[in-house]
């Protein structure tokens, strides 16, 4: 850890020099706050929100210590269960019926249905491209995906064979989504004109319209000979691209040479799951790129091959509308950010006790007052137009929690001297405590929400962890199937809409985690608009611009009304539990321990050896999975179950990971950063896979981010032999 030169003292706390400067330097400067009060407010809110912060995780523990009493002395039934967890207080009672009254929330977020992004806010370049997946080819996205396995790219250079069909694939998305009035192919189509404000289309069939004139919503270039038509359907933009000397549009009758959709309408610059942020110097890089976001002018190089450029933010983009004047659109996805929840603490800034200070207080304020540049007109690039700041706030359990964090978010208006309720919320549905009184969180949080997701992942990992004692669990891959799961995802948009959320803000579905199998995601990831879900998340722009076609596919909003009209999903069937009702062969025990080791050090190494908290990681059968804590949650407290009720052994453990070790390795080899964990399997990040597991049990909900933290920190400061572990045993 940081000795005590490191920090700065200021204000009765200390504050790591890096950060510090940071502040004092590049940040503060144009808010108009002074950097001694804004130090004063720091401390404050730390003196303020730290006694409260830490009841609230000393409720967790108590109420998870008398759930496992519970599951050692009784037999579980759903019915004794649900009255068990009503008499401890797990289970609230309900809210009346209300609606939630958030105001000032950009369009984006309230009225749009589209992809959404996350991505790690530390690294500039994926921070920049999801910034900028607003707007994405269709021809780029199908051609260097796998949606079209029977026409594989051959060699270097342009597969003419390959453009060709997927010029006809886009051609029947657009032949459905903008139908033309004589019902042609867009294949035939041999040219565009515009006629006071009416798109014309000549086709070899003859001249014709749009189906649907309302459908044509600009054009740039001359009205005789546009260069880019603009179409609309179903809220969601699609350019035309025109350019008969390009090498596609060339090939095109009516030259166009590329199909761009509008894609993620909204990202989510990530400072939490998909971080590995450790300490001050970390923090800072994190908070340094969210000021570059803020400000508009992050920038990065960006190699490809022999040849580099810079990459920034995208401009607005401009158009002729329809009745001749200039149409703006923008050229960025809205920004929202997510902190770090209610648990960790953070060395980058110790309190008047000399105490870490609880991580998501931390950003709560200096995410906040970074996003004054924008709320100022500092920015180069306008972020909210309604004045505005998105934090998505994670792993809160309970009603309780969530009104805490709104706690927190009027203490920070108030230090920055901001609006009451300019700091809006995201809701993460994605532990146990919240999905059942999600009516309760909601209404805790109603003049600030403006998202609520099913975070599936980190729910699963602590499913198990709530359960842990009540029997061994069913493996992976039959979780999904299980009854909670599938009650877990039409409650959270059953309650949504009953808490008025249509129209006001995004009821959201979660990752998909297999971002080479994009063939599948669009067979797939229909089903999540049609659920009612106005966005659901992607793992790459790619993938955004290929889960937008799902939105021109479905009418969320009459979806909406139709998820209304049914009865609310099953509180029972949440409370079932995902127990296995049987045994499984010694081979297929052997097997869910394999992958769950393989997955756990895949992951590890890469978090503990290199500081990547967000990554694609090869499973046991080389297929790429997009992996973060929460997935790392699900397999350590999946052993930690089964080792708990005998289904495997220490011995069995640390043998699957001494031979998936050996796997990782070999999947890692060609990465010269690497280190391998074999022959030794003494380093950093296989002493962490064992304490995720053998510790699992211990650590609070399950959550992997004490012993991460307290590794990574030891090799930071290289001090392996005399462990942190004061990171990892306060919470015990």
């Amino acid at each position: 850890m940081s000795t005590s030169t490191h920090y700065i003292d200021v204000a009765g706390i200390k504050i790591e020099k890096g950060l510090h400067d940071f502040l004092v330097n590049d940040a503060l400067p144009g808010t108009g706050i002074d950097a001694a009060a804004f130090f004063e407010s720091m401390a404050t809110l730390f003196a303020d929100c730290g006694p409260k912060n830490r009841a609230l995780l000393q409720k967790r523990a108590q109420l998870q210590h008398q759930i496992d009493e519970w599951h050692q002395s009784n037999d579980y039934t759903v019915a004794s269960y649900k009255a068990f967890l009503k008499e401890i207080g797990y289970l609230v009672d309900e809210v009346a019926d209300f609606s939630i009254s958030t105001k000032n929330v950009d369009a984006e977020i309230a009225t749009t249905a589209a992809p959404q992004l996350v991505v790690p806010v530390n690294n500039a370049r994926y921070a920049l491209n999801a910034a900028n997946a607003r707007w994405g080819s269709v021809y780029d996205a199908v051609y260097g995906s796998d949606m079209l396995p029977e026409a594989p790219a051959s060699g270097k250079g342009l597969d003419e064979k390959r453009a060709a069909a997927v010029v006809a694939y886009t051609n029947d998305l657009l032949k459905t989504f903008c139908p033309l009035a004589n019902g042609e192919d867009y294949a035939n189509i041999t040219g565009f004109s515009i006629d006071k404000g009416i798109l014309d289309i000549a086709t070899t069939a003859g001249d014709t319209t749009l189906a649907d004139n309302n459908q044509f919503a600009g054009y740039q270039g001359d009205e005789s000979n546009p260069s880019l038509v603009l179409l609309v359907q179903n809220g969601r933009y699609i350019e035309l691209h025109i350019n008969r000397d390009h090498p596609i549009g060339k090939n095109s009758s009516a030259g166009v040479c590329d199909v761009i959709f509008e894609s993620a309408a909204t990202v989510i610059q990530d400072c939490e799951d998909s971080v590995a942020a450790v300490d001050g110097e970390d923090k800072t890089l994190v908070y340094r790129n969210w000021l570059g976001l803020m400000k508009g002018d992050l920038s990065t190089e960006v190699k490809k091959g022999d040849k580099s450029f810079t990459r920034t933010l995208n401009e607005d983009r401009e158009y002729i509308g329809t009745d001749g004047s200039l149409l703006v659109l923008p050229g960025r996805a809205l920004i929202l950010v997510r902190n770090v929840g209610h648990l960790m603490t953070t060395p980058a800034v110790l309190d008047a006790n000399g105490d870490q200070v609880f991580e998501g207080q931390l950003d709560a304020l200096i995410t906040s007052m970074i996003a004054m540049h924008d709320l100022q007109g500092n920015s180069q690039h306008q972020n909210s137009r309604e004045g505005s700041v998105y934090i998505v706030k994670p792993k809160m359990h309970g009603p309780e929690e969530v009104a805490f964090a709104v706690e927190l978010f009027s203490k920070v208006e108030d230090a920055l001297g901001l609006d009451r309720n300019t700091l809006k919320i995201g809701l993460m549905d994605e532990e146990k405590r919240t999905t059942v009184n999600l009516k309760a969180c909601i209404h805790a949080a109603r003049e600030r929400l403006i998202f609520i997701n099913t975070g599936f992942l980190d729910r699963t990992g602590d499913e198990i962890h709530t359960a842990m004692m009540a029997g061994p669990v069913v493996r992976k891959a039959e979780m999904k199937t299980q009854a909670w799961i599938k009650a877990y995802e039409d409650w959270n948009v059953d309650i949504g809409l009953a808490c008025g959320l249509s129209g006001k803000a995004q009821i959201g579905k979660g990752m998909w985690a297999m971002p080479d199998e994009m063939a599948a995601m669009v067979e797939q990831k229909i089903a999540h608009p049609k659920t009612g879900a106005n966005c659901a998340w992607v793992p790459s722009p790619t993938a955004a611009t290929l889960h937008a076609i799902h939105y021109h596919q479905v009418d969320v909003w009459a979806e909406q009304e139709k998820v209304k009209q049914r009865g609310l999903a099953s509180l029972d069937d949440l409370l079932t539990l995902p127990l296995a009702t049987g045994t499984y062969s010694a081979e297929e025990i052997q097997q869910e321990l394999n992958n769950n080791c393989q997955g756990i050090l895949g992951y590890v190494v890469r978090w503990i050896d290199q500081g990547v908290g967000c990554s694609k990681v090869p499973d046991i059968s080389d297929t790429g999975l997009m992996e973060d804590r929460a997935t790392l949650r699900i397999s350590s407290q999946h052993i930690a179950n089964w080792l708990y009720h005998g289904w495997v052994n220490e011995k069995q453990i640390i043998e699957a990971m001494r031979r998936m070790a050996k796997v990782v390795d070999g999947q890692n080899a060609n990465d010269p950063t690497y280190t391998p964990i074999a022959p030794t399997y003494q380093g950093y990040a296989f002493e962490s896979s064992k304490q995720l597991v053998f510790r699992g049990r211990e650590v609070p909900s399950g959550y992997t981010e004490p012993v991460l933290h307290a590794m990574r920190l030891s090799l930071k400061n290289m001090a392996f032999n005399d462990l942190v572990q004061a990171p990892v045993m306060r919470f015990f």
